[in-house]
């Protein structure tokens, strides 16, 4: 018994350093790029007209934790008016009322539901199954997206120079229905597609002090 009793502060201790309670807090990454080249591209590949763009204006918060990535939680907004096109009549249309409708609904968002799954893949590289709530033109769907998350620590200044810290590069590519989501759900695939393709790949940084 007396054995027992000394031998309870160094259990409680070995208990409580490997409880899950006690586990390191996720970092946040913050997705507003300090050099402004984080875009995502998009895609309409229609018969008749096809085209492609890319849009720049990308924030948002993820908190990501490279021993438990299935707690990832967070969003990515997208400025709607930063997305862009070459042709500047398409690019007016694309921003007007009957498509995107940027003045009424000025942002483009993902947000995190779920991590239905994540399993390692690399070094810090984990391929991840994201349940969430894409909301664009005001609607609001559920959409389940594959994700590869690339966790880099201390490579911050790598990219950065003037920071120092980690960084989270987040790649994706998915479809998405036009009519889901009430962009010009009149006008047949022949002229502009049903399906839009999305195309992710974007950093977000966790700075050090």
């Amino acid at each position: 018994m007396i054995r027992w009793a000394k031998s309870l502060p160094a259990t409680l201790v070995c208990v409580v350093a490997f409880s899950p309670l006690a586990a390191a807090e996720p970092t946040e990454f913050d997705f507003k790029d300090p050099k402004g080249v984080n875009c995502i591209a998009f895609t309409l590949d229609s018969m008749l007209e096809p085209f492609s763009g890319v849009a720049s204006g990308i924030t948002g918060k993820v908190k990501f934790d490279p021993a438990n990535p299935q707690a990832t939680t967070g969003s990515i907004i997208v400025e709607a008016k930063s997305l862009y096109l070459d042709n500047k009549g398409m690019k007016q249309t694309l921003h007007g009322p009957d498509w995107l409708d940027v003045q009424s609904n000025p942002t483009i968002e993902f947000k995190v539901k779920k991590v239905a799954e994540a399993k390692k893949t690399g070094d810090n590289v984990f391929e991840m199954t994201v349940v969430g709530d894409m909301t664009c033109k005001g609607v609001t769907k559920e959409i389940t997206v594959p994700v590869k998350a690339s966790y880099l620590p201390g490579k911050l200044s790598e990219r950065t120079s003037k920071m120092s810290g980690d960084l989270l590069v987040l790649r994706s590519t998915f479809t998405i229905k036009r009519k889901d989501f009430e962009i010009k759900p009149d006008m047949t695939d022949k002229v502009v597609a049903e399906d839009i393709e999305i195309r992710v790949s974007i950093a977000g940084h966790a700075k050090k002090s």
